[in-house]
């Protein structure tokens, strides 16, 4: 960070206390939160806190881009129109994915459209592409679960029919293996519809090791769990 000419990060709290320190080395060189002065409207918010999980709706996710353009722009403006073209380049890409997210999308039959998982980190995609989401623990990882919250949700997967639920890749799959069985227990079978990337992507020079390939990869793996 000390030897970074610029520095971007999420904001909303997803840094947790970084986010102090980010604070600060903003007096000193340019630190930008690529989530400052999204529209309100868009962001969701838990008991007063914005839910810092945008890059699950892309058109947000395309608007954090270019706080980052703007950001680059003031800073170096003698690469300006490079920047602006290679911006251009990726935009239009973002723009393909999210009409692509909303065909695959489609083809889940309406009745079907329940994504539940270990944490409640897609809030942001279930509003953008119409689906309804629930998490066992809240937007954070390091949140809390208890008995009663394993107890309602057996009991609303099995009174709903559900067939499937996630888990992902930055949680431990142990909180919704207990969900399984409890609906085991209730004589209602669910599998687990595959691992989801949450707040990671994958491994370095895998396909969802960057964002394009993280989003095609969590779309593609809930529409074959819930279809």
């Amino acid at each position: 960070l000390m030897r970074a000419d610029m520095i971007f990060y999420n904001g909303m709290r997803l840094e947790s206390k970084m986010q102090e320190i980010f604070e600060k080395m903003a007096r000193n060189k340019p630190v930008y939160a690529v989530t400052d002065n999204l529209p309100t409207q868009k962001i969701i918010f838990h008991d007063g806190s914005a839910d810092p999980h945008i890059w699950f709706d892309i058109q947000l996710w395309l608007k954090a881009g270019k706080n980052v353009l703007a950001a680059l722009i003031k800073h170096d403006p003698n690469h300006q129109l490079q920047f602006e073209e290679n911006a251009a380049r990726y935009f239009a890409t973002l723009q393909a994915l999210d009409q692509w997210t909303i065909q695959q999308i489609n083809r889940i039959p309406k009745t079907q459209r329940l994504l539940i998982t270990a944490h409640d980190a897609f809030g942001y995609f279930g509003k953008a592409y119409q689906i309804e989401v629930k998490g066992l623990q809240g937007i954070s990882t390091v949140s809390e679960y208890g008995l009663k919250d394993v107890s309602d949700l057996v009991n609303f997967i099995s009174e709903r029919r559900i067939r499937s639920v996630f888990v992902e890749s930055s949680v431990s799959d142990r909180s919704l293996k207990a969900v399984v069985e409890g609906c085991k227990a209730k004589g209602h079978e669910v599998q687990i519809g595959g691992t989801l990337f949450s707040d990671a992507m994958g491994e370095a020079g895998t396909p969802e090791g960057n964002y394009l390939g993280m989003v095609k990869y969590n779309v593609n793996t809930i529409v074959e769990g819930l279809k």
